[in-house]
């Protein structure tokens, strides 16, 4: 299970430049699905950051949730 948390850095770093590509799209399609690949990577942040005790990690992956979270309700607006 060790491995399998440890490795899960990689799969975090690749949604995550998934979900920055996204954002980029002119297609409003793409940048809306780009709102969940990013949820979906700080997820994966926290599970690996908690296994490796990267504590300002973590808090950094609430913060940006948030704040994609608050972007997305000012964009419906």
């Amino acid at each position: 299970m060790n491995d399998v948390l440890n490795d899960l850095q990689w799969p975090a770093m690749v949604v995550t430049v998934l979900a920055s590509w996204l954002v980029t799209s002119k297609s409003e399609h793409a940048r809306h699905w780009s709102f969940w690949c990013f949820l979906v990577s700080n997820a994966l942040w926290i599970a690996w950051g908690w296994h490796d005790h990267a504590y300002a990690l973590i808090a950094l992956q609430f913060a940006l949730a948030f704040a994609n979270i608050r972007g997305v309700f000012k964009t419906d607006e």
